[in-house]
């Protein structure tokens, strides 16, 4: 009998595997948690890319590591045992976070009442350690799945992937499915089906020093620009759109008697929908000064794009609901503000966000993960693994 003709583990058999792990799951979270991995210190990213990579080959997978240029680097590993023409099922983690060096010194890892506490536990660090294990449980259990697992662990997803998002693009245009391991949403760890695409903007206003009393008529005022400039920005939110317009930032001007020459805004820009990106970046790139003697320069764009609910997408998402039905497990479905790597995959694949672990405070200082949760979802995630080929659904939305 072929690993594949091994009938699929029961609920009982899967569960009695994983809580004969837990030990093991938290000890490997804890670890993790304690390598401080910052994305804007690349060299932080070692000790992390060695203990994953470390963790991957134990798994029996063939791992490279993609070096970075101005980021960490990053892990593709796929199944030791694919068999050529066997399709691939992309899993999508990353192992940066935000916080800065030092900061377990202040908020130092810690486990209470069920809980653990510490710097990137929930956003991502448990989502690693349910990835893995998921795996290990099928090929204990199962020997191998009819799609092989094809692993990507970037250390840049928290600002924009911008180094990475080359190979996620290539990866998931020839996968049948991506699972991404970011954090669930919510205390009953309800998966993300829908993604705002993110946009960062930076407008620069030109203008004319002059003394603010002596000669106030022969200066420019950028500031004064950039306050119409704003007021422009907000009118383009449109909450029944989905559409956010945020400056986050301003600064500018020399000294309270100067005509201020230079000005700066920063703006976030949130959308849901693919169909208005060129709309909403052209009113922005088309903002026109109306201060005489002052003129705008803009740079930016929407990086990520939206993850919408495409016909693959709810596919997928109609696959996890029957199989935690089985597993008797109740999730739902969310769409979210904030966008990650599944962002991108949504373009190729059937994509499904929000597998990782169940807790809360992400990017705060009481970030936690319900450590009994790692369990189920590590089950769920084993069960999704094992499923067969999606049937052809296109991947964008009509």
């Amino acid at each position: 009998m072929t690993a594949l003709q091994i009938p699929a583990p029961t609920n009982r058999q899967l569960f009695d595997y994983l809580h004969r792990r837990q030990g093991e799951m938290q000890s490997l979270l804890e670890t993790l948690v304690k390598m401080e991995t910052p994305s804007t210190v690349p060299a932080s990213q070692v000790p992390i890319l060695k203990c994953l990579r470390q963790e991957l080959e134990q798994r029996q997978f063939r791992v490279r590591s993609l070096p970075g240029r101005t980021s960490g680097g990053h892990l593709f590993a796929i199944a030791a045992r694919r068999r050529s023409p066997q399709p691939a099922q992309l899993l999508v983690g990353h192992c940066d976070t935000v916080w800065p060096l030092g900061t377990l010194a202040q908020m130092p890892l810690k486990v209470s009442q069920g809980k653990l506490y510490g710097p990137g536990s929930y956003d991502m660090k448990a989502g690693l350690v349910i990835m893995l294990f998921a795996v290990q449980a099928v090929q204990a259990l199962h020997g191998e799945s009819a799609i092989a697992p094809a692993v990507f662990i970037n250390s840049d997803e928290e600002i924009g992937s911008d180094e990475s998002t080359r190979y996620i693009r290539s990866l998931a245009q020839v996968c049948d499915r991506a699972l991404v391991f970011e954090p669930s949403l919510g205390p009953r760890g309800h998966l993300k089906t829908a993604r705002k695409g993110v946009g960062r903007f930076t407008i620069r206003v030109l203008g004319q020093a002059a003394h603010a009393g002596l000669e106030p008529e022969k200066g420019a005022s950028a500031i004064l620009e950039l306050s119409h400039v704003i007021q422009q920005l907000f009118a383009l939110n449109d909450p029944d759109r989905g559409i956010t317009v945020n400056v986050g930032t301003i600064d500018g001007g020399i000294r309270p008697n100067v005509v201020a020459p230079e000005s700066r805004a920063i703006v976030d820009v949130r959308v849901l929908h693919q169909a208005d990106v060129p709309r909403l970046e052209a009113a922005i790139r088309d903002l026109q000064a109306i201060t005489p003697g002052t003129r705008l320069d803009i740079t930016g764009r929407i990086g990520r794009p939206p993850m919408e609910k495409t016909p693959g997408n709810q596919q997928l998402w109609q696959l996890a609901q029957a199989t935690a039905e089985e597993l008797d497990m109740a999730i739902d479905q969310e769409t979210v503000g904030g966008g990650s790597d599944g962002n991108t995959t949504s373009l190729y694949t059937p994509t499904l966000d929000g597998l990782g672990a169940v807790g809360d405070a992400a990017h705060s200082p009481g970030e936690f993960v319900y450590l009994d949760s790692l369990m189920e979802r590590t089950a769920l995630v084993a069960k999704l693994l094992l499923a067969p080929p999606l049937q052809a659904a296109p991947a964008v939305a009509k």
